[in-house]
């Protein structure tokens, strides 16, 4: 801002001052009382001039202290009237207030984005002054799992629910903790965690609660969804032509029953129907017996195997039939030292069932080729990798590939990549894909 005008006027003031009392101390000097007399006048008007010229300003600036302090940023000061220096202070106090009020205006969007986004999710979250108890902020998410009403102080559930108080607020739970809680009605499961923050001399502490057997029976839910879609699809394709194919066979039985005379048993076609229906009643039945299979592996023989014995027992029993079909197939170890905790029937049943898909996504390519690698990564994780250089699998069902019964085979049951995932699982480790159309597929063991 421009103040060069306000300092020459007040340099101008104070000279003006100064002169006028050198000139009245030679005039009392002179004994020129008359003169004395009037230039006493001009000082005393010159004193009360610069002083009401100070002062405006300091007025002005107290006037805008006085908003900042009761956070009053709605005050306009006119820029239009008044002394020029006074003008620009006020554009400046004016530039000052359109800038705190930005930051006011972007800061309470933040905030209300903020609790918009925290009440949206259905973890519930309270912050909470240590000492006086006094909520800072809680979600409806909050009250609905501890089925409370909201309150302004914790004090409320001291004196309704003691219990439910001491487990939520008065002990810690510096890592996240399942615990159980009684309600009214029921006992629920919650998942909680804490933390205390300082803000200023006050300290808050955050507690996070979620509702554990809510967020399972939902993720339980959907996982029944799906299988259940699955299911009802193949059972309903066997159950339509075995349905329609005994009712046609009822039909010519009862005309053959009823007028041996005119209509004929042709016993082959008899014989050819019951088969026909034999066979995929024993395709329902297979498919049932591969539905136990995924409820079979519950717990594990674990003992400790070096990768070089499971590769070279896998290699002896896949390599031939693989290379019979003309496909390059290798097996290689970053270090013979590599080896795992498992049960080795069931990664060797996780490894053939990989492998065996790979020799079909790769039957039809040039140059087919089935790698299975064995390293071990820098945070320690073992990997057994098995690349193909097959078909790859599209993107639209790849996320789909380890739902039980689901498959894009015509000849397969969707049971093989659904149990590798739960043995994997069982062994506290992960099964990963990464495929790319017409290139190829790897699948990646992670223990």
């Amino acid at each position: 801002m421009n103040y060069r005008t306000y300092i020459f006027k007040l340099f101008f003031r104070i000279a003006l001052i100064v002169g006028s009392i050198l000139t009245l101390a030679y005039t009392i000097f002179k004994n020129e009382t008359a003169y004395s007399v009037v230039l006493g006048l001009v000082i005393l008007y010159l004193l009360i001039n610069t002083y009401t010229f100070v002062k405006r300003r300091f007025v002005a600036m107290d006037d805008f202290f006085e908003a900042v302090k009761y956070r009053d940023f709605s005050r306009w000061f006119p820029e239009d009237r008044g002394p020029k220096d006074i003008r620009f202070l006020y554009t400046g106090f004016n530039e000052i207030n359109r800038t705190i009020k930005e930051i006011n205006s972007q800061n309470q969007a933040q905030y209300v984005y903020l609790q918009k986004i925290l009440e949206m999710v259905d973890i519930g979250i309270i912050a909470y002054n240590l000492e006086s108890g006094d909520v800072l902020w809680s979600n409806d998410s909050f009250g609905d799992i501890l089925d409370i009403p909201s309150f302004k102080n914790i004090r409320f559930v001291e004196n309704r629910k003691p219990e439910l108080f001491n487990t939520i607020f008065e002990t810690y739970h510096r890592e996240p903790d399942s615990i159980s809680i009684a309600l009214q009605n029921e006992s629920i499961k919650i998942l909680i965690s804490d933390t205390v923050f300082q803000v200023e001399d006050d300290a808050f502490k955050l507690v996070v609660i979620q509702d554990i057997d809510n967020t399972l029976n939902k993720n339980e839910s959907e996982s029944w969804k799906k299988l259940l879609s699955v299911m009802t699809h193949e059972i309903m394709n066997s159950i339509t032509p075995i349905s329609s194919l005994a009712d046609t066979l009822q039909k010519n039985l009862q005309l053959a029953i009823e007028q041996p005379d005119k209509a004929s048993l042709e016993l082959e076609d008899l014989n050819a129907g019951v088969k026909t229906i034999k066979n995929r009643s024993e395709g329902l039945l297979k498919f049932a017996k591969t539905y136990r299979s995924l409820s079979k592996v519950t717990h594990l023989n674990l003992q400790s195997v070096k990768v070089k014995d499971l590769f070279d027992n896998i290699q002896r029993l896949m390599e031939p039939s693989i290379k019979a079909k003309h496909i390059e197939i290798e097996f290689k170890i970053t270090s013979p030292k590599l080896a795992l905790d498992i049960d080795t029937h069931l990664i060797e049943q996780v490894l053939i069932n990989l492998i065996l898909n790979a020799v079909d996504a790769c039957k039809n390519s040039e140059n087919p080729e089935i790698k299975i690698i064995a390293s071990q990564n820098p945070n320690r994780d073992i990997v057994i990798k098995v690349f193909d250089n097959g078909s790859g699998i599209p993107q639209d069902i790849l996320e789909n590939i380890f739902v039980p019964f689901f498959t894009s085979k015509t000849t397969g049951s969707g049971i093989g990549l659904s149990l590798c995932k739960q043995i994997m699982l069982l062994h506290k480790g992960r099964i990963i894909v990464k495929s790319i159309e017409g290139e190829g597929s790897v699948f990646s063991l992670v223990f």
